[in-house]
């Protein structure tokens, strides 16, 4: 194990991460790589790219606490600077400071609680760590074991979802997470998002209700979670859905390391 900037690497990237760094290769430069490999498969452009970040900039006008909630045209985000082919600037998500806090308590205990209480109803997870860049199926990652597992776990099934908060530290991830979910077939989430109509608040699987965290801003899974709550509590405010969710996707990560969680009201 090497020393990092900041001390010793620990966990299961941590060597490939010494690996990686040797050759200035981000998780800008991998994803991208995953990206493009997914363009040259299956014919997925840079504009369904954009409509991701478009949907999440007007989803973000309506969230007080968003970063970025000026409107964003295609013509904009195609003119953003580039960071790693494909992506550009508003292809990556936004540092912030902040913090959340999530009480996780037996069932039992719902009927106390001050709010409406929100029911997990299944978990998923893998940790594929630098295999990942060795799959058979790239560029497929972590979220496609991840969501197996979650499915697994319960009688639901992708077309219940009411609702769904994907994370997207770059907008390709959350084209992996829609494929790995089920939401749509390998290849079919550059089309689906296309337009940002089914995405929409009123569309058929709303999406990154809150801004996400490319325009609300980078908190991981905790914001995803915390909005899925919001939205089965009915307590989203300007942006919540008309039509109450029941049945709520989270899910955080992609590449060699995947989460997610599905929620029911």
């Amino acid at each position: 194990m090497e020393p990092g900037p900041d001390g010793p690497r620990v966990g299961p990237m941590s060597d490939v991460a010494d690996l990686l760094a040797a050759h200035a290769y981000s998780g800008a430069n991998w994803l991208a790589l995953a990206c493009r490999r997914h363009m040259q498969l299956y014919g997925t452009t840079k504009e369904q790219l954009g409509w991701l970040a478009i949907n999440s900039r007007r989803n973000a006008a309506l969230n007080p606490l968003a970063v970025y909630r000026d409107p964003m045209t295609m013509a904009d985000y195609l003119a953003a600077r580039p960071v790693s082919t494909p992506f550009g600037l508003y292809d990556c998500d936004v540092p912030v400071d902040g913090s959340i806090a999530v009480v996780v308590s037996g069932a039992a205990y719902g009927p106390d609680c001050p709010h409406r209480p929100v029911a997990v109803e299944a978990i998923g997870g893998s940790d594929g760590a630098g295999g990942w860049f060795h799959r058979p199926d790239y560029p497929k990652m972590a979220s496609v074991d991840a969501a197996a597992q979650l499915w697994s776990r319960t009688d639901l099934t992708p077309a219940d979802l009411d609702i769904a908060e994907l994370y997207d530290g770059f907008t390709f991830l959350t084209l992996a997470w829609l494929e790995a979910l089920g939401v749509c077939g390998d290849g079919e989430s550059g089309p689906f998002v296309e337009g940002a109509g089914r995405i929409a608040l009123d569309g058929a699987l709303p999406l990154n209700t809150y801004g996400g965290q490319l325009s609300a801003g980078r908190m991981h899974g905790y914001w995803v979670l915390h909005e899925a709550c919001l939205q089965l509590r009915g307590q989203a405010r300007e942006r919540q859905l008309v039509r109450r969710p029941e049945v709520a996707v989270v899910g955080v990560g992609g590449g060699p390391i995947a989460g997610c969680m599905l929620l029911t009201s």
